[in-house]
């Protein structure tokens, strides 16, 4: 019995020390050098292979603008790896276009007399254009000589009609200044030189980019000298032009001066290696204090000449008066008029800069503003409080909406809310929205702050208390935002519990969409699911994908009666629309979950029944591997949803 006794408490002793070595966590051990330079490897080896198969597919589309884009975006992935294929992709896409645009062209002839000439923005101009801006901006990022090349050889047969041109404005801009306006800025960024050179023969040609502050901002910080000769030049030529007549440079005057003038006494070593200081509205410093001044003055000069009772025309927006006679263009007296109260609705944010260097005619700009109608913008401190530089604090804020406009105190007293959320006060929080806040923002308010503090118990809450404060949110996405919220915040130390978490959130989604929203509430949930357990991201995926293949079927049979997805039975790949960019997002979760298993994604992505679908999913993978993001401000590009507009916003 002693040694029956003796054998037992062994074994338990034995078994006890097993276990306890079983859980305790394997020590996450930090890959080598040359562990990560193989992984890499691996990731760029299976993202080219996939990019073949993309190109060689793409090869049956027979909508051109399809093989032109993804020409172009397989070209921008292929640079660094393929130089001279990427060239010969860009050149094929150049073909394509430039052969649309004599097809549109000859079309347009065919017309007696012009009838219903479209301008460049509408229809098929449109994507012809969006073709010819995607291809090249995106050479851009690689190569200026080859870009300014591209544009070139791409240029329409014949002039296009100006927007400006089919409603009366002058001077007229062509979508062909837009393009090398907008190509300016990016060229900036690979050769600001060549920029500039190509700035300054605009600039004699008597055109105003709106880009050109982006140009001198970049050149700036190579060469400090020929940066201050450029914004200088731009000064004096804006000085000596009638910017009431002249709708560009006007605007761009509005640029220059929203930036601010450059702090005194930067030197030129320190103006080379930073960027140029940024306003709260987003615009980049580049004067200096003498030319910021000179240029201020002009503008006050010309929107002082704003005369009260001019008929203020803004055709094309909404609560303007409605006629079945065409709409006449306004006459040059009025244009101007349309211009100086422009500038002057533009000085009323730069009122601080007026009172600073202009104080003798601050009060002359006042009292024209009230001639005009035009209140004073009591929010705008406001809004630089908000937007400096420089982070508010709780009681700055408070303050501040203390005093602040009623339709501005809401927002501040929530900003302040918030910010005492983030810093981990959470009673100043709740005193901030129980004090000042109506009862549907405030309600709001304090949700969040339950919200905060449920995450915070994270590490120590069941999964009873989650379910719990579940149960008290009102919409779907506020149930998601918490479990996955808390999912994240314990999936290292309970990985168990974040799954545990995770299933209650696969639940809400786990039904056939209803609509988008319901696609981006199930990808939130894969995208929680594959920090943790990939393979139950793939389980979420699966069905969506399964879904949109019906979606686009449908799609394809009402194509012409309800919607203008597919042309010739081929749905256009242009990122515009609900279906095609539920599928880019499902395209880059699969780019996620490929860096773990490339062949599953892979295998996922080839489930979407259409072709160009199928491409669409592949190639937000490659990019995902590669690392590559879309060209912003690039219409079509796989995942880009901006495009050029010929006025700033």
């Amino acid at each position: 019995m002693k040694r029956l006794l003796t054998l037992t408490l062994t074994l338990g002793l034995f078994s006890f020390s097993v276990l306890a070595q079983e859980q305790q966590p394997t020590p996450t051990q930090t890959p080598s050098a040359e562990d990560q330079e193989k992984e890499k490897a691996a990731k760029e080896k299976n993202a080219y292979r996939l990019l073949d198969q993309i190109i060689d597919e793409a090869q049956s589309l027979h909508l051109a603008e399809n093989r032109v884009r993804i020409q172009i975006n397989a070209a921008d992935m292929l640079w660094d790896q393929n130089q001279a294929r990427a060239r010969s992709l860009f050149s094929m896409a150049a073909e394509s276009v430039a052969e649309l645009a004599r097809t549109q062209a000859a079309d347009l002839n065919r017309r007696p007399n012009g009838m219903d000439r479209p301008i460049p923005y509408g229809n098929q101009n449109l994507r012809s254009f969006q073709l010819r801006q995607e291809l090249v901006l995106t050479a851009a990022r690689h190569d200026a000589a080859l870009a300014y090349q591209l544009l070139a050889s791409t240029k329409p047969p014949q002039p296009a009609q100006t927007m400006d041109d089919a409603r009366g404005n002058r001077p007229s801009i062509t979508s062909d200044d837009v393009l090398e306006q907008a190509l300016l800025s990016r060229v900036a960024a690979l050769d600001p030189k060549l920029a500039a050179q190509n700035a300054e023969l605009m600039l004699d040609k008597g055109q105003f980019p709106y880009t050109l502050p982006q140009v001198i901002a970049q050149l700036d910080k190579q060469d400090p000298d020929a940066a201050a000769k450029l914004a200088d030049k731009v000064t004096k030529r804006l000085e000596a032009t009638d910017l009431l007549s002249n709708s560009s440079a006007d605007m761009l005057v509005q640029t220059m001066l929203g930036g601010g003038p450059k702090p005194a006494g930067q030197s030129a070593d320190s103006a080379s290696k930073q960027q140029p200081p940024a306003s709260s509205r987003g615009f980049t410093a580049v004067l200096n204090q003498s030319s910021y001044v000179d240029l201020l003055s002009a503008a006050v000069d010309a929107a002082l000449k704003a005369t009260p009772g001019t008929q203020n025309i803004q055709r094309g927006r909404p609560g303007m008066a409605r006629t079945n006679t065409t709409p006449q263009p306004p006459t040059d007296a009025q244009q101007e008029q349309i211009n100086a109260r422009r500038l002057l609705g533009g000085l009323q944010s730069m009122l601080p800069m007026i009172d600073q260097f202009m104080p003798s005619k601050a009060s002359q700009v006042r009292q024209k503003m009230a001639e005009m109608g035009m209140q004073p913008n009591q929010g705008m401190n406001m809004v630089q409080l908000l937007n400096g530089p420089n982070e508010p604090t709780i009681d700055a804020l408070v303050q501040a909406a203390a005093t602040a406009p009623a339709q501005m105190q809401t927002r501040l007293y929530q900003q302040a809310a918030f910010k005492a959320l983030d810093e981990g006060d959470t009673d100043r929080a709740r005193q901030i929205a129980s004090d000042h806040l109506q009862s549907n923002v405030r309600d709001s308010v304090m949700q969040r702050i339950d919200f905060r503090e449920m995450t915070k118990k994270a590490e120590t809450a069941r999964i009873a208390d989650v379910r719990q404060a579940v149960a008290r949110l009102q919409s779907d996405n506020e149930k998601l935002d918490l479990l996955i919220q808390v999912a994240n915040d314990v999936q290292t130390s309970n990985p168990k519990f974040a799954l545990q978490v995770l299933e209650d959130a696969r639940q809400i989604t786990n039904h056939r969409a209803t609509g988008y929203d319901n696609f981006e509430q199930q990808l939130k949930v894969a995208h929680a699911f594959a920090a943790i357990d990939p393979a139950r991201s793939f389980e979420v995926i699966d069905p969506g994908i399964s879904q949109l293949n019906d979606l686009l079927s449908a799609a394809a049979v009402l194509s012409g009666f309800e919607i203008n997805m597919f042309r010739d039975g081929e749905m256009a790949i242009l990122n515009g629309n609900g279906l095609t960019s539920t599928i880019t997002r499902y395209g880059q979760e699969l780019a996620l979950l490929a860096k773990s298993d490339f062949e599953r994604s892979e295998a996922l992505s080839g489930r979407f029944q259409f072709p160009e679908a199928r491409i669409l999913a592949r190639m937000a993978i490659v990019q995902g591997l590669l690392g590559t993001k879309p060209v912003s401000n690039n219409i079509g590009g796989f995942g880009g949803r901006d495009t050029i507009v010929i006025r700033q916003e």
